[in-house]
């Protein structure tokens, strides 16, 4: 039961933040190109369709560690965005943060019994080594996506100059 739990949690949040993204999508891009995003459609798009299919998947228990993946990068740079203007450790637990390690927690249990996973597949867990692999996809896809569309390092020991 506590697996349900925390994917209703998890899933609902995430999959509420890709619907406001999805129902307001010029904003996401306005936005994202404002905050120096290079390819802000394609960046957009991306953190929605994360947001989204990840939140869905979570909900259901569906393809539960390609979902967690998705959201793990998504919140991975969502928590960079959030810490790259001010010093490193000024907001470093903030929503982005529990959200990626509570998909972090499913990638690594599974979607457990009551899903749709252990309904077609018999499978509320995942072999350990599917897992460890996705969360190290996870995250290098993370630091790929910032580095090619935002450029910026987010990680400071001070608050960078305005």
């Amino acid at each position: 039961m506590g697996l349900l739990v925390l994917r209703f949690a998890v899933g609902a949040a995430i999959l509420q933040a890709g619907l406001l993204k999805a129902f307001d999508f010029q904003m996401v891009v306005d936005s994202m190109e404002q905050s120096g995003w290079r390819m802000p459609q394609l960046a957009a798009f991306m953190v929605t369709a994360a947001e989204t299919l990840g939140g869905v998947g979570l909900l259901l228990g569906i393809v539960t560690p390609l979902a967690a993946m998705a959201v793990i990068a998504a919140m991975i740079d969502a928590w960079a965005v959030n810490v790259a203007g001010a010093a490193f450790w000024s907001a470093p637990f903030n929503l982005p943060f529990m959200i990626g390690l509570g998909a972090v927690a499913l990638l690594l249990t599974g979607a457990g019994v009551y899903s749709i996973d252990e309904r077609l597949w018999g499978r509320a867990t995942w072999p350990r080594l599917v897992s460890v692999t996705l969360l190290v996809a996870a995250i290098a896809a993370a630091v790929i996506t910032w580095v090619a569309l935002n450029g910026t390092n987010p990680i400071h020991f001070t608050a960078p100059a305005a």
